[in-house]
């Protein structure tokens, strides 16, 4: 049996999908690249090195675990606070709690530099916060906590909430055994989601800590910057050489516990 030849369509597909990865993927391996080169100037011609990653870890690796710290932190704080909220805004669909749900998107809608500068001018006084990697903290959350409200509420809202749990109510869980029981499992997707956006929107987040950080507070992306604003270019391509190894794994990895169990047991073999 003679394979029917693939459409014209789909050939300009493929070669539109191909340009669109090449556009997007080429810079981000051509920088990498750059940071394991000798030199720069002569490119890879002059042979590969290490010197800049190893330069890179020696005097910077205090921005890579401030950063994990905070996004760990930031995350935290946002299951904390968006899944009970999303979980009352599911409950109860009116004009309140639809018009808090557009306030939550505030902080996305505003740049960065100014929530982090009303962040300064509100609580720049507050004692030791304002040297704090506490202070960063608080910003961070402010920014990532609507991706978390709206992925979960967006689970919550194409089930039939309400019905699940008078079913639970009716056999005699308590309200803790319902949340705990029945919420949590049947939002899971949303809530593996809005970690994934909360932990990568934190660690490469730059406008609002560029104005929050002092110099015993600096981050990865703030760290990037530094280093390219002092014109080693070969430095600052094996700093981003070393913030994607730092942020693959763990997308990698949230990725794999966002599986459903079935799929996760079929690569396990």
């Amino acid at each position: 049996m003679t394979q029917q030849p693939r459409p014209a369509a789909f050939w300009l597909q493929l070669a539109f999908t191909l340009a669109v990865c090449a556009f997007l993927i080429v810079p981000v391996g051509l920088s990498i690249l750059a940071g394991l080169t000798k030199n720069i100037v002569i490119g890879i011609d002059s042979g590969l090195t290490l010197e800049w990653v190893v330069k890179v870890w020696t005097d910077y690796r205090q921005t890579v675990f401030l950063s994990l710290q905070i996004a760990l932190a930031c995350l935290a704080g946002t299951l904390l606070l968006g899944v009970p909220a999303a979980y009352v805004l599911a409950r109860k669909q009116n004009a309140f709690t639809r018009a808090v749900e557009e306030l939550l998107v505030m902080p996305v809608a505003i740049p960065g530099l100014a929530t982090a500068l009303a962040l300064i001018v509100t609580y720049g006084g507050w004692g030791d916060l304002r040297r704090s990697w506490v202070f960063i903290l608080v910003g961070h959350v402010l920014f990532t906590l609507p991706f978390m409200v709206r992925s979960v509420l967006a689970v919550l809202s194409s089930i039939d909430l309400k019905t699940l749990e008078e079913g639970a109510r009716s056999l005699g869980a308590s309200f803790a055994q319902r949340f705990f029981g029945i919420v949590l499992p049947n939002c899971r997707g949303g809530i593996v989601a809005g970690s994934l956006m909360v932990v990568t929107l934190s660690l490469g987040e730059f406008n609002m800590t560029l104005l929050l950080h002092t110099p015993l507070t600096q981050t990865l992306p703030v760290g990037l910057a530094d280093t390219y604003a002092s014109l080693r270019l070969e430095v600052g391509s094996a700093y981003t050489l070393v913030f994607f190894i730092i942020i693959v794994p763990l997308l990698v990895a949230m990725q794999w516990a966002a599986a459903p169990p079935r799929r996760k047991r079929k690569e396990a073999s």
